[in-house]
C-alpha cells in the first residue's frame, strides 16, 4: 500500500526527468547533485521506509498508517492465528487501471497484492507453487498474455526492456538469426535476460556472477532451441505454461486458460471470489497443476526443471543481453550462504537426472534433441564434479607425504599431455571469461570457488540427495539470506571471506587446506634436501597440485590464523578438521608401511 502511495508520485517524477534507474533506492544513491525536486521525492521515499520498518518492529499496521475504509477491513484479515504456515488467501486489488491516476492524471498500472491460502497439512510446493497460484490469480483478473518472472531482491534496471521484449514477440523481420526461423505464434515461449548483480566486491570474491551460467552457457545454448530459464528476468508467452506448441492441455476451468478474455473490472464481486477460489491450498488436488501446465513439480530449482519441460514439448527461447543490464539484484555476501544457495541448487538438479525426465534419455527422445540435451546435462550433473575436486584435493597429497609417485615423471612424454590439459583447460577457461567482459581477478575468484564448491556444497547436496532418496529425512528447502550486516559487508567489500559460522560444509574444506599445506611442505623439504630415498622428479606433479591448492586455500589459512574478526573460521571447525587431516595423514602412512 505504501509503494502504491509512493508510485503516484514517483512514477511523473521519472517519466519527468527520463529516470532510467527506476529504483529509488538506487537512483538516490547514484544521484549526487540532486534538484529540489528529487529532494521532496527523496523525503517522502525515506518516510515511506520508515513507516514500513515501523510496521515490521511492531507485528502490526498501526491505525495512523490507514487513510481508508478499505485498508482497515484489509489489515482486520490478518488475526492472532494467521501465521506463515498457516493462513488464509489475502487478495488485495491496491491500484486499478481503470480508474487509479498518478498525481499528473496518468492512469496507473494494476497493483494487487496475492498471498495464497497456506495449511500445515497441505504442500506448499515452495516457489513453484507460488507461481502457479499467481498463474492463476493473474488469469482470473487480467488473463494478460506475457508474463514476467523477478525474484523479489531484484528490481529494473531499464524501463525500455518490455519494449525489447515486444520486438522479440511482435515484429517478424530482425536480426537476430535464431528469431528469423522462428514462428512466434507457435514456438517462442519465453525471452531470458542474464542476471546480473549490484554491490558485488571488486573481485566477486564469491563467484557469485556466475558468469558461465548466465552468459556464456546461455549464449551458446541459444544458438540451439535457446537458453535454459534461471528463475528470474524472464517474460514467458502464457500459452508456453499450457502444453506444447501444437499439444494444447486446457486447464481445468476456462476462466483460466490463455484465450480466455476477462471482461469484468478486477474489484468485482465474481473477479475476486474467483480469484480466491483457485488461491486455495488444495486447489490443485486432482488436476494437471505442476505436472502438465503451469510451472513443474518435482524439483527445488523448478526454473531449470520448468524451461527444460517447455523445450521438450516443443517451445524456444530467446536469450536477451544488452549492454546495460534489464535487471539488478543481490547476491549472498557470506561463503555459508552461497554454499547453501548452491547446495539447494545441486540437489534439485540430482532431481531431474535421476528422474524419468532425465536428459539422456527423455530429453533426447524429445524435441530438444542430443545437443541440447547435453547443454542441459552439463549443468544438471553439477554435484557429479565433487567426485574428481575430491580426490585431487586428497589423494596425490597423501601419497606424496610418502613419497608415491602416481603420475609420469618430468623426463616422461606423458608428462607433456598432463600439462598440456591442465594449462590448455584453464587458458581456455580464462580467454572465455575474459571475452565476456570478466578479469583475471575475478577469473580466479571463479575457478578458486569452483573447488570450493566441489568440497563442500556439491559433496553435501549428493550426499543429502541420496540420504532422501533412501528415505532418510534431511534439512530440505532453505531461502538464502541476502540481509545485510554492516561489519559484514564491510568485510565483503575488502575481499575477506566470511566464515562466521561452524557450517558442517567447512569441515572437508578446511581439511583439505590443512593436508594440502602439509604435503607441500613436506615436497619442499624432499627438493631441498635432495633425498636419495625418493625420486623427487616423479613427484612434481603431485607437489604443483599441492601448491596449488595451498594458494586457492589462503583465505582459509588467513581465517584460522590471522584474522581476529567475527568472520574468522570457528574454532570448533579449526579443530575437527586438524583432527581429520591427522588421521588422513598418519591412516595414509599406515597403509603404506
Amino acid at each position: 500500500m505504501e509503494a502504491a502511495k509512493f508510485a503516484s508520485h514517483w512514477l511523473p517524477f521519472c517519466r519527468k526527468n527520463n529516470v532510467v534507474d527506476r529504483s529509488p533506492e538506487s537512483y538516490f544513491a547514484l544521484n549526487n547533485s540532486p534538484s529540489f525536486e528529487a529532494e521532496k521525492i527523496k523525503t517522502m521515499y525515506d518516510n515511506m521506509k520508515i513507516r514500513v520498518d515501523n510496521a515490521v518492529e511492531r507485528g502490526k499496521v498501526g491505525d495512523e498508517y490507514m487513510t481508508g475504509e478499505e485498508e482497515r477491513r484489509a489489515f482486520n484479515r490478518w488475526t492472532e492465528g494467521f501465521t506463515r504456515q498457516d493462513h488464509p488467501t489475502v487478495i488485495q486489488v491496491l491500484l486499478e487501471n481503470r480508474k487509479d491516476k498518478d498525481i499528473t492524471g496518468h492512469l496507473m498500472p494494476n497493483l494487487i497484492y496475492v498471498s495464497r491460502q497456506k495449511s500445515r497439512i497441505s504442500p506448499h510446493h515452495f516457489k513453484a507453487g507460488a507461481l502457479n497460484t499467481l498463474l492463476r490469480v493473474s488469469a482470473t483478473m487480467t488473463n494478460a498474455p506475457i508474463i514476467l518472472t523477478l525474484d523479489c531482491d531484484m528490481y529494473s534496471n531499464d524501463p525500455r526492456t518490455p519494449l525489447r521484449v515486444l520486438c522479440y514477440l511482435l515484429n517478424s523481420s530482425t536480426t537476430s538469426t535464431q528469431a528469423q526461423v522462428l514462428d512466434r505464434s507457435t514456438e517462442l515461449g519465453y525471452i531470458q535476460f542474464p542476471q546480473h548483480f549490484h554491490g558485488i566486491n571488486e573481485n566477486d570474491t564469491y563467484a557469485c556472477e556466475y558468469k558461465r551460467l548466465f552468459q556464456i552457457n546461455s549464449m551458446g545454448l541459444d544458438g540451439l532451441a535457446g537458453p535454459n530459464h534461471v528463475g528470474t528476468g524472464c517474460f514467458f508467452c502464457r500459452r508456453a505454461f499450457f502444453g506444447g506448441p501444437s499439444t494444447f492441455v486446457p486447464p481445468e476451468i476456462p476462466e483460466l486458460g490463455p484465450f480466455h478474455v476477462v471482461d469484468k473490472p478486477i474489484r468485482s464481486q465474481p473477479i475476486l471470489e474467483l480469484a480466491h477460489e483457485v488461491a486455495s491450498c488444495n486447489y490443485e488436488n486432482q488436476t494437471k497443476w505442476g505436472f502438465e501446465i503451469g510451472v513443474r513439480y518435482g524439483s527445488l530449482v523448478e526454473d531449470y526443471f520448468t524451461g527444460y519441460r517447455l523445450h521438450c514439448e516443443g517451445w524456444k527461447s530467446i536469450f536477451c543481453s544488452p549492454k546495460r543490464a534489464a535487471f539488478l539484484g543481490d547476491a549472498p555476501i557470506t561463503l555459508v550462504d552461497v554454499l547453501n544457495q548452491q547446495k539447494r541448487w545441486s540437489i534439485g538438479l540430482l532431481d531431474v537426472v535421476f528422474s524419468k525426465f532425465s536428459h539422456l534419455t527423455f530429453g533426447i527422445r524429445s524435441n530438444i534433441g542430443l545437443l541440447m540435451a547435453i547443454g542441459y546435462a552439463q549443468i544438471g550433473c553439477w554435484a557429479f564434479w565433487s567426485i574428481p575436486i575430491t580426490m585431487y584435493a586428497f589423494l596425490p597429497q597423501l601419497a606424496l607425504l610418502n613419497g608415491i609417485s602416481i603420475f609420469p615423471s618430468v623426463s616422461e612424454l606423458w608428462f607433456l599431455l598432463y600439462m598440456f590439459l591442465f594449462l590448455g583447460a584453464y587458458l581456455q577457461d580464462l580467454l572465455d571469461f575474459l571475452f565476456y567482459g570478466g578479469t583475471v581477478q575475478r577469473w580466479w575468484s571463479d575457478q578458486r570457488m569452483w573447488n570450493i564448491r566441489g568440497l563442500t556444497c556439491h559433496f553435501f547436496g549428493f550426499l543429502e540427495f541420496f540420504l532422501k532418496s533412501v528415505g532418510i529425512p534431511t534439512q530440505g528447502f532453505n531461502v538464502t539470506s541476502k540481509v545485510l550486516d554492516d561489519e559484514q559487508s564491510k568485510r565483503y567489500m575488502q575481499g575477506f571471506f566470511e566464515f562466521g559460522v561452524p557450517s558442517p560444509m567447512f569441515v572437508p574444506l578446511t581439511t583439505a587446506a590443512f593436508v594440502n599445506l602439509v604435503s607441500f611442505v613436506w615436497g619442499l623439504v624432499w627438493i631441498f634436501r635432495g633425498s636419495k630415498d625418493v625420486e623427487v622428479e616423479g613427484l612434481f606433479v603431485q607437489i604443483f597440485l599441492a601448491g596449488f591448492g595451498v594458494v586457492n586455500s589462503w583465505p582459509i589459512y588467513e581465517g584460522v590464523v590471522w584474522r581476529r574478526d567475527k568472520g574468522k573460521l570457528h574454532i570448533r571447525t579449526t579443530m575437527i578438521s586438524t583432527f581429520l587431516a591427522s588421521l588422513l595423514v598418519a591412516a595414509a602412512s599406515f597403509a603404506t608401511n
